[in-house]
């Protein structure tokens, strides 16, 4: 797990955090590097990585994506994007539990690549939970032809 920042917000006001769930520590690093960087890098929103076992070995990790979600909670929530099936359980499982994630933290509907990059923009922007998490779901509408 690895944080990195991107953008600025306005107004001054906490940042939302990012964090980026996948069965793959570098395919969830890719992802993370390629947000912060369509962001326009900077130092204010921050984005964890939460990818793979602690072992370095495929799967998900309840320990990763609860330490990811505190590095990046500023107070503002935590928008949570999951790649696959599992992701998606682990996540709900520590959500219910209750004290495993900051509170605020979400599990975000989204594509994870194009829901990455735009939760990532839109936190840079300034916004709240709830858009970047709409943001970040709009993603499914976007068309490649």
């Amino acid at each position: 797990m690895s944080a990195q920042t991107a953008g600025g917000t306005a107004g001054g006001s906490a940042p939302v955090g990012v964090v980026l769930v996948s069965h793959s520590g570098p395919v969830a690093e890719s992802v993370a590097t390629l947000a912060v960087g369509l962001a326009g890098g900077g130092d204010t929103v921050p984005v964890a990585a939460a990818g793979g076992t602690p072992d370095g070995g495929l799967g998900t990790s309840a320990e990763l994506i609860s330490e990811a979600a505190r590095t990046v909670d500023r107070g503002a929530g935590v928008a949570i994007l999951v790649d696959l099936g599992s992701a998606v359980l682990t996540v709900k499982a520590l959500i219910a539990e209750g004290d495993e994630l900051p509170e605020g933290a979400r599990l975000v509907d989204a594509p994870f690549v194009e829901g990455a990059v735009a939760a990532v923009v839109t936190a840079s922007a300034g916004a709240d939970l709830d858009a970047v998490a709409a943001a970040a779901g709009e993603a499914y509408g976007y068309r490649k032809e």
